[in-house]
C-alpha cells in the first residue's frame, strides 16, 4: 500500500445527507477493498452534540444501506474505530479550529499520517470561503509536513460574478493545484470510458468530426421531481443543477481534442478550449433554440405526483424551470456545422443518462431501393442507470430477399461487473488523496461554464412562461419536440426503445 495514501479525511457537515449517503460509505468501500490503509483516519465536524459511539453507531446505519459491499461486525468495528466526531459550530467557532488543529496532530501521532489531511466541505455554498479562512488563519492548510488539500461541492457560486469573488478570494489563502471542485458527473465509470472509446479505437478517432457526424445529443432524464430539495432547486433549476456542470462536462469529454498525454492538466487544457467554443446565446438564438419547462402534476411509475409548485419549499408562483432543451454548436474546426442538442429534465417518463452520435448516411444511399429501410448509424453512450454502451448498424435479414435491418453491438458494463463498478465518490475520493485532479473542475473550466450559462440566464429575465407546460411522467413540453424535428431529426431515446 502507497505510504502516500496514508492520510487524514477531515468533513465539515459531518451529520449532513451527503455524509450519510456519499461520503462514509464510499470510503468504507474503499476500505473493503483495501484500496486505502489501515492507518487511514476520519474526522467528522458538526454541530450537533454527540460523542464518538453515537456518531458511529450512526454511521453504521449509513453504511448498512448505502455501501454497495455487505456489512459483518468484524469488518464494522475495524473500520469505527477509525472514525472520530468533533462538535463546534464551524461558522463561527474560532477557538473550535485551533482545538480542531492541536486533535488533528494528536492523530497523525498516533496513526502516522504525516500530516497529510483532505477537508471536504461537505456544507452550503455560503460557508466554503469562511472554513478555508479559518483553516488558513490557524495553519491548517500550508503545515509544512504532508500535504493538505480541500474538496468543495457544487455549486461554485451562484453566478459568474460571485464564482469569481469566491474564487479570487479562495485562491488567495490557498493555491490552485490543492483544490478539488467536485462534478460527481466525472465519477461515474462511463464518463472515464468516454476517453478510452475515442481514443482507444483506430474506428472511431477518423469519423470524430463535422464530415461524418450528424449531431450530437446529450439526455438527462430523471423520475424523481425535487424531493426535499425545494429550497436550493428554486435558487438553482435545471440550469445550475444540471447544464452548468454535469451536462458541460459530458460535453466537453465528448468533445474535446486528444491530449497530448494524460496527465491531469493537458485533460483540462483541451476541455476548457471546447467550452470557449461553444457559442453564446443572443436574443434571437434563444427564442428559436431553447425550450424551458416546469412539470405539472401527473402520474410517474403508476404512482400520483405533485405539481412543482406544490413541492416543499417552493413557491406557488415559482417560475423556477425544472426542464430544459436546446441547440448549440462548438465554433472550432473539427466540429463547424455539427448541432449539439441537449435536455434535462425532472418528473419525466424515463430514468436515464446517455451521449448520443448520430453519424451522416452515406451519400447517395437513397439511389438504393433495397436500402430505404437502413436507419441511421448511432454510438450511444449510457451513462445511468445501465452502464454501457452499444453501436448501432445496418445488416441484411436472413432471408431468400434483400431487406435490411438495424443491428446492435452492445456492451452492458454494469451487466458484466455487477457490483465491481465503484461508486463515483470512490473514484473522487480516492483520486483526491492520489493528487490526480483530472476528475476535478478547474477554475478556467468553471468560468467558461458560468459564461455560457449567463448567456442563456440573461433572455430568461426578458421572457415570460406560463408554468407549468409539461405533466410529470412525460417526456417534457411539446415544444422540445418541435425544436429538433423543425431539423428534420429526432429526439434519441433508447432507454425507452
Amino acid at each position: 500500500m502507497d505510504k502516500e495514501l496514508s492520510s487524514i479525511f477531515v468533513i465539515f457537515g459531518g451529520t449532513g445527507d451527503l455524509t450519510k449517503r456519499k461520503l462514509i460509505p464510499a470510503i468504507f468501500s474503499l476500505m473493503y477493498e483495501e484500496k486505502l490503509p489501515e492507518n487511514f483516519t476520519i474526522v467528522s465536524i458538526g454541530r450537533r452534540e454527540k460523542t464518538n459511539e453515537e456518531y458511529r453507531e450512526d454511521m453504521y446505519e449509513s453504511v448498512k444501506k448505502f455501501s454497495r459491499f455487505s456489512l459483518n461486525d468484524e469488518l464494522w468495528h475495524k473500520f469505527s474505530m477509525r472514525i472520530f466526531y468533533k462538535n463546534f459550530d464551524f461558522t463561527s467557532d474560532k477557538v473550535g479550529y485551533k482545538d480542531l488543529d492541536t486533535f488533528l496532530e494528536t492523530m497523525d501521532t498516533k496513526h502516522l499520517t504525516g500530516g497529510k489531511r483532505l477537508y471536504y466541505l461537505a456544507v452550503a455554498p455560503e460557508f466554503f470561503e469562511g472554513i478555508i479562512r479559518n483553516l488558513k488563519s490557524n495553519g491548517m492548510v500550508d503545515k509544512a509536513n504532508g500535504w493538505q488539500r480541500i474538496m468543495i461541492e457544487k455549486p461554485f457560486g451562484s453566478s459568474l460574478e460571485t464564482a469569481r469573488i469566491l474564487n479570487h478570494n479562495i485562491s488567495k489563502l490557498i493555491p490552485e493545484e490543492n483544490i478539488f471542485r467536485i462534478d460527481h458527473y466525472l465519477g461515474k465509470e462511463m464518463i472515464q470510458n468516454i476517453l478510452a472509446i475515442r481514443f482507444g479505437n483506430s474506428l472511431f478517432e477518423p469519423l470524430w468530426n463535422a464530415n461524418y457526424i450528424d449531431n450530437i445529443q446529450i439526455t438527462s432524464n430523471e423520475l424523481l421531481g425535487v424531493e426535499n430539495r425545494g429550497g436550493y432547486y428554486e435558487n438553482a433549476g435545471i440550469l445550475k443543477d444540471m447544464l452548468q456542470n454535469h451536462l458541460l462536462q459530458m460535453l466537453t469529454m465528448i468533445a474535446m481534442e486528444p491530449p497530448v498525454d494524460f496527465e491531469p492538466e493537458s485533460i483540462r487544457d483541451e476541455k476548457v478550449k471546447v467550452l470557449r467554443s461553444l457559442r453564446l446565446f443572443t436574443a434571437a438564438s434563444f427564442k428559436e433554440n431553447i425550450v424551458r419547462g416546469q412539470y405539472g402534476e401527473g402520474e410517474v411509475d403508476g404512482k400520483k405526483a405533485v405539481a412543482y409548485r406544490e413541492e416543499d419549499r417552493v413557491s406557488p408562483l415559482s417560475n423556477t424551470d425544472t426542464f430544459i432543451a436546446l441547440k448549440t454548436y462548438i465554433d472550432n474546426f473539427r466540429w463547424g456545422g455539427v448541432p449539439i442538442y441537449i435536455r434535462a429534465g425532472k418528473r419525466m417518463n424515463t430514468k436515464s443518462t446517455e451521449i448520443v452520435i448520430q453519424f451522416k448516411k452515406l451519400p447517395g444511399i437513397n439511389y438504393y431501393k433495397d436500402f430505404n429501410e437502413v436507419v441511421h448509424n448511432l454510438l450511444v453512450l449510457k451513462i445511468q442507470p445501465e452502464e454501457g454502451f452499444f453501436f448501432q448498424i445496418n445488416a441484411k435479414k436472413p432471408g431468400s430477399e434483400f431487406k435490411m435491418e438495424k443491428v446492435q453491438l452492445d456492451y452492458c458494463q454494469s451487466c458484466k461487473y455487477l457490483n465491481d463498478s465503484p461508486e463515483a465518490y470512490e473514484r473522487l475520493l480516492l483520486e483526491a488523496i492520489r493528487n490526480n485532479s483530472s476528475l476535478f473542475t478547474r477554475w478556467d473550466e468553471l468560468e467558461y461554464s458560468w459564461k455560457f450559462i449567463e448567456s442563456i440566464e440573461n433572455q430568461f429575465k426578458t421572457t415570460l412562461h406560463e408554468y407549468p407546460n409539461y405533466s410529470a411522467g412525460t417526456s417534457g413540453p411539446r415544444e422540445a419536440i418541435d425544436l429538433i424535428e423543425k431539423d428534420g431529426r429526432q429526439w434519441w431515446n433508447t432507454a425507452a426503445d
